[in-house]
């Protein structure tokens, strides 16, 4: 687990924890990724000819650029060298080098996302594999740079699509099982029943609240990524007001991280307080004006949460923006320069959670234009943020496309991420009370199709 800065218009910056991408017990990764890199330093040594395409060019691209040479030497390199960090989140040394680096990323493209449980009852999923090899290398100087750099992310990319491919293939339905690291075992079926209906799990079941088979060895799906972007029952999530378009419904099942105004086109969001800067959010200047001193609420989902959207108000496709950009970048200040009360490093421990708001405007991203129907809302903005191993965002609707409020209009694909709706200046919005405050130490959600804030013009 993670701790993240929320910020409201009516309160300071404060620090909350958020996630479950990582466990929340640290040795459950610490395990995980110590027995990861052991197997493949003994079963996995391969010449790079024999690696996935992704993971050769990408060795070629680090071996033949003397910078990006050294930019892959130097995070290993600059990990600081007291405790806990001399020591991998893996309990042992750092990779020995960028080669052992990517032999464990070619290992990985063909494994399924784990859920591994302790007898203590914490959760402790591995929800971002590649991240976790990743997460002190990407806090370094070095680090922050290299994964900023636009060949590098080109290559990810492709490394990405490659696990994307694999996560959505008949093979990883092999975590799709009873087993406990499987995500049928009761722990890792009641922790999703408790997400979705925090307190339910001795009430209700998996089965009455997902749309799936349960007499089917997969319940019926057909892959990780089915499973993943798994729906709910129609009954489950039912619309606020879907007649009346005053009433402005939450777009995904996700807790709040931010409710600002926008102070201008742009901001120097690498600052540590990461600021908004709406032209590098949507891809242009032009784009950005109409909503110069609007509304942007930003909420970030969970590992367990269902991550699909839905229309949070009804209206028109204007037009999509897919804007390339970072899987692994996090802020600088989160990083290894975060300065802890001990006067010591003290990085994000699940990077790039804590840096929400930064990759909303350097993460591959997309954005989606829509004209309310509403008149007194008009012309609004949708972001949804791949991060990390979220490399896919889908779109179910195209330009000039009519979809009204609480219609299922897309998914994130391969793992969870953030969303921003934003607003122009002259939108009126009394938001509930629950999206000005900071995400709850109990981690709830707030439901997807539930009201989110009422259009006072």
């Amino acid at each position: 687990m993670t701790t993240v800065t929320v910020q409201s218009p009516n309160s300071p910056f404060v620090k909350h924890r958020l996630g479950g991408w990582m466990p929340s017990d640290s040795q459950h990764w610490r395990k995980w990724l110590k027995d990861t890199v052991n197997h493949v330093r003994q079963y996995h040594k391969k010449e790079r000819a024999e690696l996935h395409k992704s993971i050769q060019a990408l060795w070629l691209l680090i071996e033949s650029n003397t910078k990006l040479r050294m930019l892959f030497n130097m995070m290993l390199e600059q990990v600081p060298t007291h405790p806990p960090y001399n020591k991998n989140p893996a309990d042992g040394p750092e990779f020995k080098n960028w080669q052992e680096m990517l032999l464990t990323f070619d290992w990985q493209l063909t494994q399924g996302p784990l859920w591994l449980y302790n007898t203590a009852g914490e959760q402790g999923l591995i929800g971002f594999p590649f991240n976790a090899f990743l997460d002190w290398p990407m806090g370094t100087p070095a680090g922050i740079f290299a994964f900023l750099r636009k060949d590098v992310n080109r290559y990810l990319r492709d490394m990405l699509v490659e696990y994307g491919d694999f996560l959505k293939s008949n093979a990883s339905t092999k975590v799709l099982n009873k087993n406990s690291e499987g995500w049928f075992s009761d722990q890792a079926l009641n922790a999703m029943v408790n997400v979705a209906s925090p307190g339910a799990a001795s009430k209700t079941s998996f089965f009455d609240i997902f749309q799936c088979d349960p007499n089917h060895p997969t319940f019926g799906f057909s892959s990780w990524d089915d499973f993943f972007i798994r729906k709910f029952k129609d009954n489950v999530r039912p619309i606020y007001r879907p007649n009346d378009d005053k009433y402005i419904t939450n777009c995904c099942e996700s807790g709040p991280h931010a409710n600002v105004k926008s102070t201008g086109i742009r901001d120097e969001f690498w600052l540590k307080g990461q600021p908004y800067s709406l032209e590098d959010m949507l891809g242009s200047a032009d784009d950005a004006k109409p909503f110069v001193g609007g509304t942007i609420y930003q909420a970030f989902l969970s590992a367990l949460s269902y991550h699909c959207w839905h229309a949070p108000v009804s209206g028109t496709v204007k037009k999509i923006v897919n804007i390339p950009g970072s899987y692994y970048a996090e802020n600088y200040w989160e990083g290894f320069a975060n300065v802890g009360p001990d006067g010591k490093p003290d990085p994000d421990p699940s990077a790039p959670n804590n840096s929400q708001s930064y990759i909303c405007q350097i993460a591959a991203r997309s954005v989606m234009f829509l004209e309310a129907d509403n008149a007194n809302i008009g012309l609004m903005v949708i972001v949804v943020v791949g991060m990390a191993e979220v490399s896919t965002t889908e779109w179910y609707f195209k330009e000039g496309q009519h979809f009204s409020k609480g219609d299922l209009i897309g998914a994130f694909h391969f793992g969870g991420s953030t969303h921003c709706l934003i607003f122009r200046p002259s939108v009126k919005l009394d938001f509930i009370p629950e999206a000005l405050s900071p995400f709850s130490e109990t981690e709830n959600n707030l439901a997807v199709r539930s009201l989110l804030a009422t259009v006072m013009n």
